[in-house]
């Protein structure tokens, strides 16, 4: 591939389940002993029940990482005051619920939850009633998907907006305050078709990218060197755009290839490899299709081409593992896969040399 034509164009607490299992004689907010069902977490106990996790814990002598099993007794710490606030508040229908100690909002309307003692992902997510998956997704987690205390999670909540007569992208985009280009990509449609009045919006919900420490794409600190020629380091510079077997390496020479391709299944998330700006967002049309190409300060650059779909405008700021593209097979791909290139002032760098061991 011709080295001008990339970089030099564009230089949950979870409620106790609803289980027929033995009918307690009293209720959640009375019991002073608590059998511990399938399914059940200590922060999810406590905020049934009404009392902070911390006083179980106590009560209890849990240990760290307070994971709790079927068939366990808790004792559940209660003075006489919570008891009789308890009562009145559950004989009174208009008054409003005790807030859980662990959220201040329904685990189903949270659009943020701090991971309690003892919760696990799959339970926040049973909780929230949001697929595992796409909290997973929102905060750049990596397999297993472990929590931890006080982590804080961003719930991605899903809506839908029925199109009615009259309903333009515009007036969607205003009304949902989403941008008309997100939209119209969780839909799958043209940003610029007009909408149909009777068809069903998918309506995604907008969230900062992944703090620092949480991805694996997040890049370590980059180590001096004063050597003009890049040695591979023991802390890689950057992180890996997409997961998946590299199909053509760097090269140099008379079969030169500037980057590497990466295959991977058409509509993967393409990632910014570290934190930057992009400084072109759009079509390469001679070799590299849809093109994404990002700044990162001090001469550095990375690209990602063969893009199905860019999902990043000229001079956004993106953080280390933000979505910025989808796989896809336009320009000169050969298949559905991921064309990426790292520069230093001007100059290809071979990115297995910048990347860590494995995607």
């Amino acid at each position: 591939m011709k080295r001008a034509h990339l970089l030099g164009a564009a230089m949950a607490v979870l409620a106790i389940p609803a289980i027929a299992a033995p009918a307690r004689a009293t209720s959640p907010a009375e019991e002073t002993v608590h059998v511990v069902g399938p399914g059940e977490t200590l922060n999810g106990i406590a905020n049934r029940a009404g009392v902070s996790p911390g006083a179980i814990v106590k009560a209890n002598g849990l240990e760290p990482p307070y994971v709790v099993k079927a068939g366990q007794k808790l004792d559940i710490p209660r003075k006489a005051a919570v008891k009789t606030a308890a009562r009145v508040i559950a004989s009174r229908k208009s008054a409003t619920p005790a807030a859980s100690p662990a959220a201040g909002v329904s685990p189903e309307r949270e659009s943020l939850h701090i991971v309690q003692p003892g919760e696990t992902l799959g339970g926040i997510a049973a909780r929230a009633k949001v697929p595992r998956v796409l909290i997973a997704e929102a905060n750049g987690l990596q397999a297993p998907f472990n929590v931890r205390v006080g982590q804080k999670l961003q719930i991605p909540r899903t809506r839908h907006h029925p199109v009615a007569a009259g309903d333009t992208g515009f007036s969607v985009s205003m009304k949902y305050g989403v941008p008309w280009e997100q939209i119209a990509l969780a839909n799958s449609i043209d940003p610029q078709s007009p909408i149909k009045a009777g068809q069903t919006l998918l309506i995604p919900t907008l969230l900062n990218p992944p703090p620092t420490g949480i991805s694996k794409l997040d890049p370590a600190p980059a180590a001096a060197s004063a050597a003009p020629t890049p040695a591979p380091a023991k802390s890689a510079r950057f992180g890996w755009p997409v997961s998946g077997t590299v199909r053509r390496g760097y090269a140099a020479g008379s079969d030169y290839h500037d980057g590497v391709d990466i295959v991977a299944p058409k509509g993967t998330m393409v990632r910014a490899a570290a934190p930057g700006t992009v400084k072109f967002a759009g079509k390469e049309k001679d070799q590299f299709g849809n093109l994404v190409v990002i700044d990162h300060g001090d001469g550095w650059f990375t690209a990602y081409g063969f893009l199905s779909r860019v999902t990043v405008k000229e001079g956004a700021k993106v953080a280390a593992g933000e979505r910025v593209g989808l796989v896809g097979d336009t320009g000169l791909a050969k298949g559905n896969e991921l064309h990426f290139e790292v520069r230093r002032d001007g100059k290809p760098v071979d990115p297995l040399d910048e990347l860590p061991k494995a995607p």
